[in-house]
């Protein structure tokens, strides 16, 4: 079974794509804020990130990072997921490593289309 993380400071909304991708038949987890992520990657790869950009301390660019640098992690696809939707942050995230930019609020049809794009679906 495919294993997401959801990496977002909002609960509800990391709840809401949990709940999203669960209904897709994904094994979805969430992460609420940097220190949470963190901690579950450096003790699990899951198959799929759906991230969060804009986070206090610790950005979702700092975790993609880091994503890319730990090599069981640096395979494993990330999906950005924010409300920044400015052309240059887009340019940023895929330039960092993101495979695919979604804008919030995120429709089922965007992460459906997402995980169909990486053959996750």
């Amino acid at each position: 079974m495919i294993q997401a993380l959801v990496i977002d400071d909002n609960r509800s909304t990391a709840d809401s794509m949990v709940r999203v991708l669960k209904a897709l038949g994904i094994q979805a987890r969430p992460a609420y804020g940097p220190g949470p992520a963190m901690a579950i990657l450096r003790a699990e790869t899951p198959n799929v990130i759906f991230l969060d950009i804009n986070m206090p301390g610790v950005t979702g660019f700092d975790i993609l990072s880091f994503a890319n640098r730990e090599p069981r992690l640096a395979n494993v696809p990330v999906i950005v997921c924010t409300s920044d939707d400015q052309p240059q942050t887009r340019t940023n995230a895929i330039q960092a490593g993101a495979r695919d930019f979604l804008v919030k609020p995120v429709t089922v049809d965007a992460l459906e289309q997402a995980l169909k794009k990486l053959g996750l679906l």
